[in-house]
């Protein structure tokens, strides 16, 4: 049986058939399990060296809202020659990666109309339920994602399409809206017209004769913004696939690109490495309160802190979210957390930053996609089709579920030279920024959902 010890301070290994966990040493009743280098939990029973360390014989350490101390310990990464992608250059200065034509509701009483238009069009639409009825700041977080949307550079032209009597009408939008460029952003309001369809046609090919004018020129990678997500996670995303990205992260933050992790309840038993890289007091303090506001979430609706691996998670291995986090965390690397943002916030500073927000796959995406990352990379054991606005890369840590699941994989980083196949994904990632379609895209899996958090009329 093929195993491996992740660090030097485990006293379990990972079976690499299973990527289940079994005990290097005797572990007796109630002493850590160590994974990772850290706690994972504790046993609950006197385990024998050899043993099965799972769900029957282990339990989380996680508890309460807790009080920390900022000790950093973080190296800024060595400087790397940026590679070029080539990308459309926006007027403001930012950069897409692409040159679509977006349909955005407003509220979700027009999904059917937009539907209609991107059939009629080949616009893509972004279908939510939300937008009307939606009191204070429930309301205002649907507005704030749907802002990161329309301003979004990978997106050539939007058009905002809205009812007319919703709490988030078109005039509300726009007030939060700012500014927009009019030859990029049209807006309709279909209770005003007399029909819709036929006006709202009108308007995307608009915006397709000023999108056919844009052309791909050559920039260095240190413009581009990768979000960080896994999902359906096993016992090898934490040694393979989120350590390939970890890697991946470094080396972009290397070249002066941007990388943001979300999944704040997935940095639960974690955070302390985190907490340790913040580049000062302040960002320490922006991401305590970052973990101790999620945590408190959890409590105000009655919910236990460390309830979160899925059924999935831990048929694939994992017990705990300690263990879980662990292995999450793997995809920011190692380098400094520069900022720490929340719902409708731009990501601007060069760097690792941290992101607000579950770890629910579909609205992690869509967080990330609000904030400005031009892609995803979306680092999954289990494989999922779930795709958002952006390119999504589907990163398979075993190459199991990316030979079953070819059409919805567009990576497996499944093998022992991790260097290497940072190196591949890296290529990757300049094809995708190039143009090259994602696996999500070429299904046509792209979709959207808004936290809530709040009071429905």
């Amino acid at each position: 049986m093929d195993t491996v010890r992740i660090n030097e301070k485990d006293n379990v290994c990972v079976n690499l058939e299973t990527g289940h966990k079994i005990a290097l040493c005797d572990i007796p009743e109630g002493a850590d399990i160590i994974k990772y280098g850290f706690p994972i939990g504790y046993a609950t029973e006197n385990i024998s060296k050899g043993d099965s360390v799972h769900s029957h014989n282990m339990k989380t350490k996680l508890g309460d809202i807790l009080s920390y101390e900022y000790k950093p310990d973080f190296k800024k990464p060595a400087p790397e020659e940026p590679f070029t992608i080539n990308a459309y250059i926006r007027r403001n200065g930012d950069i897409g990666i692409r040159n679509d034509i977006w349909i955005v509701p407003t509220v979700g009483c027009v999904n059917s109309i937009a539907k209609q238009l991107s059939e009629k069009t080949g616009a893509i639409c972004f279908s939510h339920p939300y937008g009307c009825s939606q009191l204070g700041d429930d309301n205002k977080v649907t507005q704030l994602v749907l802002r990161g949307l329309i301003n979004h550079p990978n997106a050539g032209g939007v058009l905002v399409l809205g009812l007319g009597c919703e709490n988030n009408n078109i005039p509300e939008m726009q007030k939060v809206l700012g500014t927009w460029d009019d030859e990029r952003v049209k807006f309709l309001s279909v209770q005003d017209c007399e029909n819709e369809l036929e006006k709202g046609i009108e308007l995307i090919k608009e915006l397709k004769n000023t999108v056919s004018q844009d052309k791909r020129q050559a920039v260095p990678v240190s413009k581009l913004k990768i979000g960080l997500k896994c999902g359906g996670s096993d016992g090898f995303s934490g040694i393979t696939a989120n350590a390939v990205a970890g890697i991946v992260t470094d080396r972009i933050c290397a070249m002066g690109g941007t990388a943001v992790l979300t999944e704040v309840p997935e940095m639960f038993g974690a955070e302390t490495v985190l907490f340790d890289r913040c580049v000062n007091k302040e960002i320490f303090e922006k991401s305590v309160k970052l973990i101790n506001d999620f945590k408190q979430y959890f409590k105000d609706h009655g919910e236990p802190v460390s309830e979160n691996p899925s059924p999935g998670n831990k048929e694939g291995g994992i017990t705990t979210l300690e263990e879980k986090s662990l292995g999450c965390v793997q995809k920011g690397g190692t380098a400094p957390i520069v900022d720490v943002l929340d719902y409708g916030d731009t990501v601007c500073k060069a760097g690792l930053n941290l992101l607000n927000g579950p770890g629910n796959d579909i609205v992690s995406i869509t967080n990330l996609s609000a904030v400005g990352c031009h892609l995803v990379l979306f680092t999954t054991g289990r494989g999922t089709p779930l795709g958002g606005a952006v390119p999504t890369i589907k990163i398979a840590s075993n190459d199991t579920i990316a030979t079953k699941k070819k059409h919805w994989i567009d990576f497996s980083a499944f093998g022992f030279n991790k260097q290497e196949k940072a190196d591949e994904l890296l290529n990757l990632i300049k094809k995708v920024a190039d143009g090259e379609l994602t696996k999500n895209e070429i299904q046509g899996n792209r979709e959207i959902a808004i936290f809530k958090d709040g009071v429905t009329l």
